[in-house]
């Protein structure tokens, strides 16, 4: 199960990479295209906003897993262990609910919009607010099994890291992992 999971991060990443990269290639060559030759690709920004949102979105999802969002744990650190699982599962509990809200209001936007064409590449506006889907399916999944892993104490709410302090540190445990793949020389 674990590989699955591993493999399905693994195609996120990757469609973010193709994303980006879709980005890239549509938005330059537009402005080279309207520099150059006065001329332009017509779909270029309607397509390139869609690929953005979903960027955004699979991002998100990806950042969620690996507890990279950033976040504030200083009261949490100061309560007795106790206090700290309850306050951890009360906002586990109220990020379900919001997750819930957007998965709902993702679902009723797309079935309302899924007959409504985009005015320059056609495509259904359902797909544009599909991304919403993407997030929080997965999103609730994540925070449903942290919630649990919290409840059955697999995590230990005072020695784990469920948020980021800083986009620093991020940068050094990047930095750090980074470091432990490296190969050693011997002379």
């Amino acid at each position: 199960m674990v590989r699955i999971i591993e493999f399905c991060f693994l195609a996120v990443k990757a469609a973010m990479a193709l994303l980006l990269a879709g980005m890239v290639v549509l938005v330059f060559g537009n402005v080279v295209l309207r520099y150059a030759l006065n001329t332009g690709i017509t779909y270029s920004e309607e397509l390139s906003r869609i690929f953005f949102v979903w960027l955004t979105f699979l991002g998100a999802v990806v950042a969620m897993r690996e507890h990279a969002h950033l976040g504030v744990d200083s009261l949490l650190r100061r309560l007795p262990p106790l206090g700290a699982k309850a306050a951890v599962l009360a906002g586990h509990a109220l990020m379900l609910w919001a997750t819930w809200l957007m998965i709902s209001g993702s679902w009723a936007q797309a079935v309302i919009n899924l007959h409504v064409a985009a005015p320059a590449t056609g495509i259904s506006m359902g797909v544009f607010y599909g991304a919403g889907l993407a997030f929080g399916i997965p999103a609730f999944l994540i925070i449903l099994w942290d919630a649990f892993a919290v409840a059955t104490g697999r995590i230990d709410v005072k020695t784990a890291e469920l948020v980021r302090d800083s986009e620093d540190q991020l940068a050094l445990d990047d930095h750090a992992a980074a470091a432990l793949v490296q190969p050693v020389v011997k002379h």
